[in-house]
C-alpha cells in the first residue's frame, strides 16, 4: 500500500516567520527557515551580538518517577547521578555495540522528573528505544514533544536581551530554571548549539510567539537553519546524520569524555573496547589552505570524508569536519579533500575553529 506523502509540519512560529521572508524549506519533516537577510548575516550577529532561532521541531521526552534516574543511568552514557536538580547534561544514546543512536541534552527537573531533548529526526526512534527498555524501572516514559515550543537566543548580548524580558535571575551554563520570560511560563536552560552563550527557552506553543517577538523586539536576530550549521560546525559540534550514526562509535566522534563506561549503560562495553583499543579513525576539524568550499561526501584522499563542510564566515575560508585515520589526526595535519573533483589542501586544527579568529565590527 502506498503511504500518502504528507505536507511538512509547521511550528507555531511559521506565520511570523512568513511575515519576516524567510526562506523555508523542508527539513526532518518540518518546515522551517533557511535563513531571512542571509546566512553570513545572522552567523556574524550571533557571533557579535546576538541572534534568535526557532527550535521548536525538537523533540522533548520526560521521564518520571522512583526509578526516572537508574532508568536514564542504563541509557545514557553519562554519568546521570552527578547532575543536581536544576542541571543539564550531554550524553549519547547507543546501541549494544557502541553504535550512536541520537546525542541528547537531559535536565533534571525534579529529584525524580527529567526532560530530555532529542533530535527532530529521531525523536521517535528515541521515544520507543527508552519505553523499549523501561520495563523493571519503577518510571513511566512520556512524549512531550507536542508540549513545548523551543527558541535559541544566543551570542554575546543573548543574556542581557532575555534577561529584559524575563521575570527572574536566568540559569547559567548547564543549569535550567523556571520562570516566565514575556508573559510565558517557561523552562531556561543555559544551553545552545553555537558555541556561543545565551539560553534555550521552551514554553506552550500558544506563548511562544510573544517570547519570539519580545526577544527580537530587543534585538536579536532573526537565524535559520544555515546560520545554525555555519555556527555548529565553527563551534565543532557534530550533527547527528552527518558526524553521528550508528555506524559510528563515541571514541572515533572525539565523544570519550561524554561515556562512563562504569555507570554500565546499553553500549558500555563497546565503547570501553573501543577506548582500550584506540579507534582507527577520528573526526576531525580542518581548514582549507586556500579556495574551495568542502561539503558532506567529498572524499579525502589517502583515507577519509569530511561528514559537514561549509564557508566558515568568521575566517573567510572552507572549513569543516572529516573522519581521517588516526595517523592524520593530529593538529597540523595535511590533508588533500577532493571538493567536486579539485583536490584542495586543507589542515587539521584544533577545536574550536572559530576562535581561530574572531570576527571584526563591520
Amino acid at each position: 500500500m502506498v503511504q500518502p506523502i504528507l505536507p511538512p509540519a509547521r511550528t507555531p512560529l511559521h506565520a511570523d516567520h512568513i511575515a519576516l521572508r524567510a526562506r523555508m524549506a523542508p527539513f526532518t519533516g518540518w518546515s522551517l527557515p533557511i535563513e531571512y537577510a542571509g546566512i553570513r548575516h545572522e552567523h556574524l550577529a550571533v557571533r557579535r551580538s546576538a541572534g534568535a532561532f526557532d527550535v521548536s521541531h525538537m523533540g522533548q521526552i520526560e521521564t518520571r518517577g522512583p526509578g526516572a534516574t537508574a532508568l536514564l543511568q542504563r541509557l545514557l552514557s553519562n554519568d546521570v547521578d552527578t547532575v543536581a536538580v536544576g542541571g543539564a547534561q550531554y550524553a549519547l544514546l547507543c546501541r549494544p555495540d557502541g553504535g550512536i543512536i541520537d546525542d541528547l541534552v537531559s535536565y533534571r527537573l525534579e529529584p525524580d522528573r527529567w526532560l530530555t531533548v532529542t533530535n527532530a529526526s529521531n525523536h521517535r526512534v528515541d521515544l520507543a528505544w527508552f519505553r523499549d527498555h523501561a520495563g523493571g524501572f519503577d518510571a513511566d516514559v512520556v512524549d512531550r514533544a507536542g508540549d513545548f515550543a523551543m527558541i535559541a537566543v544566543q551570542g554575546p548580548s543573548a543574556r542581557t536581551i532575555v534577561a529584559s524580558i524575563a521575570g527572574g535571575a536566568l540559569p547559567e551554563r548547564f543549569r535550567a530554571g523556571s520562570l516566565p520570560v514575556a508573559g510565558a511560563d517557561a523552562l531556561v536552560c543555559g544551553t545552545g548549539y553555537t558555541g556561543e552563550d545565551g539560553v534555550e527557552i521552551l514554553c506552550a506553543p500558544a506563548e511562544v510567539g510573544a517570547v519570539w517577538r519580545a526577544v527580537l523586539a530587543q534585538g536579536a536576530v532573526p537565524c535559520g537553519l544555515g546560520a545554525r550549521d555555519t555556527l555548529r560546525i565553527e563551534a565543532c559540534f557534530p550533527l547527528y546524520g552527518n558526524d553521528l550514526s550508528t555506524d559510528r562509535d563515541p571514541i572515533a566522534a572525539g565523544l570519550g569524555w561524554c561515556c562512563a563506561e562504569a555507570t554500565g549503560f546499553i553500549g558500555s562495553d563497546a565503547v570501553g573496547l573501543a577506548r582500550v583499543r584506540g579507534p582507527s579513525e577520528r573526526l576531525v576539524p580542518f581548514v582549507v589552505d586556500g579556495p574551495g568550499i568542502p561539503r558532506a561526501g567529498n572524499e579525502v584522499v589517502d583515507g577519509g570524508v569530511v561528514t559537514s563542510g561549509t564557508l566558515s564566515p568568521c575566517l573567510g575560508r572552507g572549513a569543516g569536519l572529516a573522519y581521517v585515520p588516526t595517523d592524520a589526526a593530529s593538529p597540523g595535519s595535511e590533508l588533500v579533500i577532493d571538493v567536486r573533483g579539485r583536490l584542495r589542501r586543507a589542515t587539521v586544527v584544533t577545536k574550536p575553529i572559530h576562535l581561530r579568529r574572531k570576527p571584526a565590527d563591520g
